[in-house]
Formats: C-alpha cells, sequence, structure tokens
C-alpha cells in the first residue's frame, strides 16, 4: 500500500501537513469539512504539494519534517525551486545572501524605503516586523539603539523565515545616523504634534514614495510611547494611519506592515503566476457523480413519495450540471460520497 503525504494551503494563509493513504479521499474531506479540527475551521482549502511514498513510517516522517519547516521553505517545495530549500536548511549564519535576494528584488534598491526602528523593546516585535517588511518585498531595516542589544536571540522565530531581513539589519547609536543618506524621511505616529509639518496619509505617501529619486526612509518609534517630537522633527512630513479615536493603538508590526503594503501598492512586486482555469470535467464524468448519488439516495430511501421521484432527479440533476465541475471536483465529491457510503473507519 502506498502512502502520500501533502500540504494544503488553508483560507487564513496559513499551512497544513498531512499525510493518508487514499489522497482523493482525505482532499474531499478536507473540502467538505468532514476533517474535524484544523482545516474544519479555515476552509477552502488547496493542494499546494504532494509526494507518494512506499509505506505510512516514510509519509510521517516527511508530514513531520515538512510541519516544522518555515513559510518560505515550505513556499519554495511548492515551487520546486530546490536551490532556496537547500539554502533555508543551513543554519542563518551560513545561508547564502545572494540565492535569496535575488528573488525578492524587484525594483532597484534605492527605489524601496527603509525602515526604521527607534529604541524598540522587544525582539519579538522585531523579528515580527522584519516579517512584515518582507511580505511586501522590504529588506534593509536599521535599528537605532534597540532596547535590548543586537543581535536579537527573539527575533529570529517571531520572523517566521524572514531571516535575510534580520541579516542585512544595520545597527546605529542616533537617528541622525540611521537616516543620513536618506533625501526623503517620514514619521509614522498617531499621536498629535506641536510641529508645522505636512501631515499626509499611509497612501499618500505610497504615492510619493513611487515617484520620489533617492533614498527614502520610514522612522517608527519605540511599543510604548512612539516616536519623539525632536524625532519626528527629523522627517519632512508625518504620515498618520486613520484609526479609531477611542482605540487608537497599534502594534508595532502592525504599523510597518501597513505602511509597507501601501508602498508595495505602488511597486512592481513579484506575484505569483495566476493558476490556469482547471479543465471541465466530460459530461460523463459528471453523469457518473451524479448516479453514484442517485444510487445512494435510492437505498437511503430518499426519493418520497415516489410519484415525485423523477421531479425529484431532475432538480439533483440541475443543481449538479449548471455549477461547472472540473475533473478534480468530480473526484472530490466521489470521494466524499463513498465516505457517506461506506461504515466509518477507525483510525489507528
Amino acid at each position: 500500500m502506498t502512502f502520500w503525504t501533502y500540504v494544503l494551503r488553508c483560507s487564513d494563509g496559513s499551512y497544513y501537513s498531512g499525510h493518508s493513504d487514499d489522497l482523493e479521499r482525505r482532499m474531499g474531506e478536507h473540502e467538505s469539512g468532514l476533517t474535524p479540527g484544523y482545516t474544519q475551521r479555515r476552509r477552502p482549502v488547496t493542494l499546494m504539494w504532494s509526494q507518494e511514498f512506499p509505506g505510512r513510517e516514510e509519509a510521517l516522517a516527511a508530514e513531520l519534517q515538512i510541519k516544522n519547516w518555515s513559510r518560505g521553505k515550505k513556499e519554495a517545495l511548492f515551487r520546486s525551486d530546490w536551490e532556496t530549500v537547500s539554502n533555508l536548511a543551513k543554519p542563518p549564519g551560513r545561508r547564502s545572501r545572494l540565492d535569496v535576494s535575488s528573488k525578492i528584488e524587484a525594483r532597484p534598491r534605492d527605489a524601496k524605503p527603509i525602515i526604521v526602528l527607534i529604541r524598540p523593546q522587544l525582539g519579538q516585535n522585531i523579528g515580527k516586523a522584519a516579517r512584515a517588511m518582507l511580505n511586501f518585498g522590504l529588506t534593509e531595516l536599521r535599528l537605532v539603539a534597540p532596547r535590548d542589544g543586537w543581535p536579537n536571540p527573539d527575533a529570529g522565530p517571531s520572523a517566521s523565515g524572514a531571516d535575510i531581513v534580520l541579516e542585512r539589519a544595520t545597527l546605529f547609536d542616533t537617528v541622525e545616523a540611521a537616516i543620513a543618506d536618506c533625501a526623503h524621511v517620514y514619521a509614522s505616529t498617531v499621536r498629535r504634534r506641536e510641529l508645522v509639518m505636512p501631515v499626509i496619509t499611509p497612501t499618500q505617501m505610497g504615492g510619493e514614495l513611487a515617484s520620489v529619486a533617492g533614498r527614502s526612509a520610514i522612522l517608527f518609534g519605540p511599543e510604548r510611547s512612539g516616536l519623539e517630537t525632536e524625532e519626528v522633527a527629523l522627517a519632512h512630513k508625518i504620515v498618520t494611519v486613520p484609526i479609531n479615536p477611542k482605540f487608537g493603538s497599534l502594534n508595532l508590526a502592525q504599523a510597518v506592515i501597513l505602511l509597507a503594503y501601501e508602498w508595495s501598492r505602488h511597486a512592481e512586486l513579484a506575484q505569483p503566476p495566476a493558476r490556469e482555469a482547471e479543465a471541465l470535467a466530460p459530461h460523463a464524468d459528471v453523469d457518473g457523480m451524479i448516479a453514484q448519488l442517485d444510487g445512494l439516495l435510492v437505498d437511503k430511501g430518499y426519493f418520497h413519495p415516489p410519484e415525485r421521484m423523477q421531479a425529484t432527479r431532475n432538480t439533483i440533476r440541475t443543481i449538479f450540471t449548471k455549477t461547472g465541475w472540473s475533473g478534480r471536483e468530480v473526484k472530490a465529491v466521489r470521494g466524499i460520497i463513498r465516505a457517506l457510503a461506506n461504515p466509518a473507519r477507525k483510525r489507528r
């Protein structure tokens, strides 16, 4: 008997790893919500990768191995990018920066804003900010006097694979030094200031960053207090996120991801290739699915009263023929029907 190891992408963007001796049936269970637990609450799910193994032990070992991989390593696996998979398997200090950075650079480096974190307090928040940056193609992080020093061992796990951002991060003693080479500086703050300087929205900032020449930077203050007035005064403009005035609390990573996203709207970031539409299943395959369901309904005494049998069958056929099923979907539904018709299987 052969077994399959597989990885699903859930509706919330997370990944689920599993193994089964019947991938078609298992996919049907995940897609229909018959599998309780993680995927049931995160449907719809998409099959991203699968591989066949000669036995359960090998499939389970592969599942456990992939489950512990970083997001970046899993996504390299999906696109069969074995060079990146191999690179990310190395300890952070031994990874090749060129191999990774060449895949994320979408615009000239000078066109990308620098993220400057001023006196950040927790390593976890630095890691989360790095993850937010890399989500939108930003890789240059500058740290000004982090409270717990740098490097910080707590940053890596929170970065969830955004190691290149942490590896490139540079340390500065003062804000002035961190922005010395920048022609355009934005201060992110939601507090009112007694400063006479332009205040713009994130959307306006994103548009400006797409058109200006020279290096640019966005300043973020420490988690508890935000930027000091003197630090805001070093910027050319204030950028403020429109937010609920009764609850104006954004954490550091949230603020970074909001502004990075606004920049990315004007950037030509690499996008995953659009998935081609699946070919429609032949009419005979759809007929087979309907006949399989019809047989199960007859066995269950569903058609009652008898004189309404044909009308009910016509309704069921209309439901199933107007959807435009693909071959994969037909197989999944037939797997579901089989699962419902057969006795429940005991899981080992």
